[in-house]
């Protein structure tokens, strides 16, 4: 049985009392007081307020007693006082927490009656002729109990809904979204695949692509080897940011369909966005060797390899790539590629037809006078870092300009 804990302090304030007390002590405050607050001595109208007050001083008086007679002394110290206040702070506080949880509680049920189960004190307006159906819009609830149809609006406006008892609760949902269950009949994989496909597009759709990927996983189930559900899981997963989940379902996906590179340049991407650079180049490697046509495959392994180190694999890669289809990024890596093996002139090539790609793009041009720079082609140099600098300012640039002035050669002016 729990000791009861008493608010000390509010009971010497009753009692007009200061620590350290004894038994004595309470018994001369208390005759005081009574003599202070008796009924029979109170004005006109106010003996019911005087009995009230009395009561308190009493109980107060009593609390104080026993704890007089069974402290140490029989005596009552200013510390067990203090020590007693902050228990009751304590206790009190507690209380209060458990008091607003308790409400929140409260409020959250009320509101989710309110939101769920608009109808729970409504009769219903239509007979239920099949008891069990599911919810087209949420299959992972499961099969629920129909208790009632219900109408709103008027004219072209009318809704019908129902209200459905689902193992977690009461929801009620348009009736047009409800599909009634026969337990006569088995089930199909392909309806519940269905059933939560149309459910998880719709989800991602919002943007809830956890809920999606939660759907998805009950269609997964039903069957493993379904190709459309095995990629919106993996979308899903990757796009709630869920990578360790995104890479089990891609290599699920990728055993199931392993000669198309979807699969595999799908892992290439998920693979980089956790960190293992060394998975995604064998991945987008497996990509581009499926899709050997693809520019972009072979400028993702030309690039995964420049992050590995391998720069002749790198160059190998980015040179396919631009022989298919070049592209900005895909040129300045090539460069980068170039550089790293040695190759100056072709740097600079790659690096001056990107800015014939895309003449305003100050990264291009920056990379072009850095290119010129270590090639010692001076007033090539210059005017790149001028038309970098035009299109926006950069520190290493305007240095890189500075350096380079100071090597042009003079020239005497004409008499």
């Amino acid at each position: 049985m729990p000791i009861p804990v008493f608010d000390l302090e509010a009971y010497l304030l009753l009692l007009e009392l200061e620590a350290p007390f004894n038994k004595r002590d309470v018994q001369l405050a208390r005759r005081k007081l009574a003599k202070r607050w008796h009924p029979d001595v109170a004005p006109e109208g106010r003996q019911f307020e005087h009995e009230r007050h009395l009561k308190a001083i009493n109980e107060a008086a009593d609390q104080l007693e026993r704890l007089a007679e069974t402290s140490r002394g029989r005596r009552v110290t200013q510390s067990a006082v203090r020590a007693s206040a902050a228990a009751t702070r304590r206790v009190r506080e507690e209380a209060g927490r458990r008091a607003y949880e308790a409400e929140q509680r409260a409020r959250a049920a009320a509101a989710e009656r309110t939101q769920n189960d608009p109808f729970g004190s409504r009769v219903p307006d239509h007979s239920v002729v099949h008891r069990y159906a599911r919810c087209m819009a949420y299959p992972e609830w499961g099969v629920g109990t129909v208790t009632g149809i219900y109408f709103t609006g008027e004219g072209n406006e009318v809704q019908q809904w129902a209200r459905v008892s689902f193992q977690h609760g009461i929801r009620t949902v348009p009736a047009g979204s409800m599909h009634f269950v026969d337990f006569s009949k088995p089930d199909p994989a392909e309806e519940r695949v269905e059933r939560f496909m149309v459910a998880a597009q719709r989800a991602m759709a919002e943007g809830e692509y956890a809920l999606a990927a939660q759907r998805l996983i009950y269609a997964r189930d039903a069957e493993p080897k379904n190709l459309a559900v095995l990629r919106l899981l993996t979308l899903s997963f990757w796009q709630a940011g869920n990578l360790d989940a995104a890479a089990r379902s891609v290599r699920d996906w990728a055993r199931a369909d392993g000669r198309r590179p979807a699969a595999h340049r799908f892992a290439a991407r998920i693979y980089e966005d956790i960190g293992a650079i060394d998975l995604a180049a064998e991945a987008a490697e497996r990509a581009a060797k499926r899709g050997p046509r693809d520019a972009g495959a072979w400028e993702r392994l030309g690039r995964l390899r420049l992050k590995l180190m391998d720069s002749r694999g790198a160059l190998e890669a980015l040179e396919r790539s631009d022989r298919l289809g070049p592209s900005l990024e895909g040129l300045l890596d090539l460069a980068l590629a170039r550089q790293l093996t040695g190759d100056l002139g072709g740097e600079i090539s790659a690096c001056e037809r990107a800015t014939a790609m895309d003449a305003e793009s100050a990264h291009a041009w920056s990379r072009y006078a850095h290119a010129l720079a270590r090639g010692e082609r001076v007033h090539e140099c210059i005017a790149a870092c001028e038309r970098a600098l035009e299109l926006g300012a950069d520190i290493e640039v305007s240095e890189l300009l500075a350096r380079t002035r100071e090597l042009e050669p003079r020239v005497l002016p004409a008499a």
